[in-house]
């Protein structure tokens, strides 16, 4: 039988990326689940995460603590990130969902430039504060949006997509920082 060797989904395609300070990068592989609770079990739920340090999120948030974080995803859905899920008995539906996405991160001065390029959001500080994590597009692709920092994002799209992803957000980069140095 052969030995199957877990690959990122931009291995060997794509390395970071630094331009005017900002950079594109494919976040280390880890665990995600999906956890969508039954009907009238989000008590139950809550008490299943409590050991983690988390609750499920309310729509458009994200919480973290000691590298777990939880990502809202839709409605009656979170991402649980970076820890294996905790038993949730009847209280939920929990699927791995690891090998299906890819994180990107795009942090820097141009990053909101950047995203603005592709993403149909208002990205502005009091409209997108840091901690929100929505659902929208990047161009033609499904993805979830962390904003993570000041100036530092997380991207998931699926992994089918990651290429492509990883080509829109380099040229919208690139395009920004042009700019930057027609300025200068």
């Amino acid at each position: 039988m052969p030995d199957l060797i877990a690959k990122s989904a931009l291995a060997g395609h794509a390395a970071a990326l630094t331009l005017g300070d900002t950079t594109l990068a494919e976040a280390p592989m880890t665990t995600i689940t999906s956890i969508a609770p039954f009907p009238n079990k989000g008590k139950a739920v809550d008490a299943a995460l409590k050991p983690l340090g988390l609750e499920f999120p309310a729509p458009n948030t994200a919480s973290s603590k000691d590298g777990a974080r939880l990502l809202w995803t839709g409605r009656q859905q979170a991402f649980l990130i970076g820890t294996a899920a905790p038993d949730m008995g009847d209280a939920a539906a929990v699927t791995d969902q690891s090998d299906g996405w890819v994180i990107l991160t795009l942090s820097g001065p141009l990053a909101r430039d950047t995203l603005a390029r592709l993403v149909p959001l208002d990205l502005r500080d009091a409209a997108f504060p840091v901690g929100t994590t929505t659902r929208s597009g990047l161009n033609h692709m499904a993805l979830i949006l962390t904003r993570t920092g000041d100036a530092a994002y997380e991207i998931m799209t699926f992994r089918s997509m990651a290429r492509t992803a990883w080509h829109e957000l380099a040229e919208a980069l690139e395009t920004q920082a042009a700019r930057l140095d027609q300025l200068a």
